[in-house]
């Protein structure tokens, strides 16, 4: 027996065609769909030392684990059904399509909903009322009748007697064998076990030390002491004691025995339920107790669930392996780094839930709520208005927004993650190579478009994205006829404005130019949106700006006033006489702007255009 090395406390389950496993701080569920893809679903859960302290109190936290671990289990479960079979949308039948249109419901919660129903009727017919009925079988025939016609009491028989619990215990015992074994007829089950094996092997490389390769894994054990079939065999096997002694206790000590049958087991039952708490603590410590050690002299103890273990476990697949490998180290993941991004898995949703989920997940990374809105508007291609609309999303539709969700987690901006925003009423592509154009740097536009005479030359400084210089161009081609030049010293920053350009049919001459070098000329309109942020203020922005959006197009050096020093030293080289320069500036900026322009260069006049917010935003400077 190979030893092990590193004890983790991440476990798991096998679903429908996958794998979940769960660890402190996050849980992740990989599913191989019936095309081959697989899909993953990772959720960050409250880590143990977060939550409140009784849940780790010994044997109570047993409670509050086994608990936890059935709901997270059932959510699981029901989850990869929904992703494991794809479906192809175009054959959807009528009656599918009728329920989704008339009672905004997807038809698989509906079968989700039964078959979750059907499943809990099937387990309390099997395991409780199946049991109780063999053993009353036996107790009325046991106990019977005496010549005057009185009930026979037999000692230590009866509701809550000590054999009629061993035996009914005994019985319960035998059906989850027989359920198991019952089980193994069906194909689709005997693959869940497979994935069960899978689910193992991973668990037990990780702690033998070795790599996490399907290799690796091929060759562990498909055996575990923390396997949820063991603990269901300690449940049982503590069950039967636990209540066979409340039984006697109840019964034998207390004379609660009333005769009638229905009555006494109707007691029982409160009984038992009542017990079931200190059944699942004490199993929960019995398990924790034999997963610690490696130790001959606790084989005895662990053979049966390992015999169990031989049913319910199958040697898997290599696909089912990548399952296992994923979902592990996802979770891995999640546990060492708080960074790591969830997933969600696309299925089927609807609408409302769907915005739902996304905002939240954006309030928690302090993301703007309103992107989740953006998101589904623009890739359902609906106005954000008709998002109060229920609706049915479809799986294709629901991969791409979870993409672009899953996406703007990481912090990257949402124009860059569709490539492209509206500015003024026309696109410009984005990407990490540019600015992300503001909707306040419109009052540039507006203002330089209403500025306009025929003939005019335009220069654009800090081109970026060409966002100002080809709205300006389009605009004023629609009356005037004006020649528009653009200058950016990033190469890379002119490639997308050109390819804006073409894009929008804006007519440009673009110059690789540090503001005025290179320059030939004089301009009528000279409009500019330079970098004026603060050096120091840059660790402060936004994760968005501060991470992903380019820093040479945001430094404004010491007091964010570099460029505007610059264009005060050369304007009036490049400005025709009656010319204006219209610039953007940063807030609480306008007026050192303006004592600036004033002392260094010859301008006749100067104003200011505040935004929405009544920001001093756009300075206009008269030549």
């Amino acid at each position: 027996m190979k030893k092990k090395t590193q004890r983790t406390y991440i476990g798991g389950q096998a679903v429908i065609q996958g794998v979940m496993m769960r660890g402190k701080s996050g849980m992740a569920t990989v599913v191989r769909d019936d095309k081959g893809e697989l899909h993953m679903e990772a959720k960050r859960i409250k880590p143990p030392e977060k939550r409140k302290k009784w849940t780790r109190v010994p044997f109570v936290r047993g409670i509050f684990n086994f608990v936890l671990s059935l709901v997270d289990g059932m959510k699981a479960l029901l989850r990869s059904s929904e992703v494991a079979v794809t479906d192809d949308e175009e054959s959807a039948s009528k009656f599918s399509a009728w329920v989704e249109e008339k009672w905004k419901v997807s038809v698989s919660d509906i079968v989700t909903t039964i078959a979750t129903f059907l499943g809990v009727v099937l387990a309390v017919g099997l395991f409780a009322f199946l049991p109780n009925y063999f053993t009353r079988l036996i107790d009325e025939a046991v106990r019977g009748y005496g010549e005057d016609g009185a009930l026979r009491i037999v000692e230590n028989w009866g509701q809550g007697g000590i054999f009629y619990n061993l035996i009914e215990g005994g019985f319960r015992l035998v059906v989850f064998i027989l359920y198991i074994l019952f089980t193994l007829i069906f194909k689709s089950l005997r693959e869940t076990y497979r994935y069960h094996g899978a689910e193992h092997k991973t668990i037990n490389c990780y702690e033998y030390g070795l790599p996490l390769t399907k290799e690796n894994v091929r060759n562990c054990s498909r055996m575990h002491d923390r396997c949820g079939t063991t603990f269901i065999f300690i449940v049982l096997v503590i069950s039967i004691l636990m209540f066979a002694l409340a039984g006697y206790l109840i019964v034998g000590l207390a004379g609660m025995n009333t005769g009638n049958s229905r009555l006494d087991a109707f007691i029982m039952v409160l009984v038992k339920f009542a017990c079931l708490p200190i059944v699942a603590g004490v199993s929960y410590e019995v398990l924790k107790v034999l997963s610690l050690s490696n130790s001959p002299l606790l084989f005895p103890f662990k053979a049966p669930g390992y015999l169990m273990q031989l049913l319910t476990t199958k040697e898997p697949t290599d696909e089912m392996i990548e399952c296992a490998i994923e979902a592990f180290e996802k979770v891995l993941e999640m546990d060492t780094d708080s960074e790591s991004p969830e997933k969600t898995f696309a299925t089927e949703e609807k609408l409302s839930k769907l915005l739902k989920m996304m905002k939240k997940g954006f309030a928690e990374k302090d993301i703007d709520e309103t992107d989740a809105e953006w998101i589904l508007a623009l890739t359902l291609n609906i106005p954000r208005s008709a998002l109060s609309e229920e609706r049915i999303v479809k799986r294709e539709y629901c991969r791409r927004i979870l993409e672009i969700y899953e996406s703007r987690l990481t912090g990257r901006p949402l124009w860059y993650i569709f490539g492209s925003t509206d500015f003024y009423g026309y696109r410009i592509k984005v990407d990490e190579r540019v600015l992300i154009p503001r909707p306040e740097t419109e009052i540039l536009v507006r203002e330089a478009v209403a500025s306009l005479r025929e003939g005019d030359n335009i220069l654009d400084l800090c081109t970026g994205s060409g966002a100002v210089a080809i709205a300006v161009a389009c605009e004023a081609a629609k009356d005037k006829m004006v020649s528009v030049t653009a200058t950016d010293i990033s190469e890379e920053a002119l490639e997308v404005a050109r390819s804006n350009a073409r894009f929008n049919k804006a007519s440009i001459n673009f110059i690789k130019a540090d503001l005025f070098d290179g320059v030939r000329g004089r301009f009528n309109l000279i409009t500019a949106n330079p970098p004026y942020v603060k050096r120091e203020e840059i660790a402060t922005l936004q994760r968005e700006v501060r991470d992903f959006e380019p820093r040479i197009a945001l430094d404004g050096g010491v007091d964010g006033l570099d460029f505007y020093r610059r264009i005060a030293q050369k304007v009036n080289r490049y400005i025709a006489r009656g010319g204006m320069l219209i610039l953007e500036c940063g807030e609480n900026q306008a007026q050192d702007i303006i004592k600036l322009f004033t002392t260094t260069s010859r301008c006749d006049y100067a104003m200011v255009v505040r935004d929405l917010s009544g920001v001093e935003r756009v300075i206009k400077i008269g030549f």
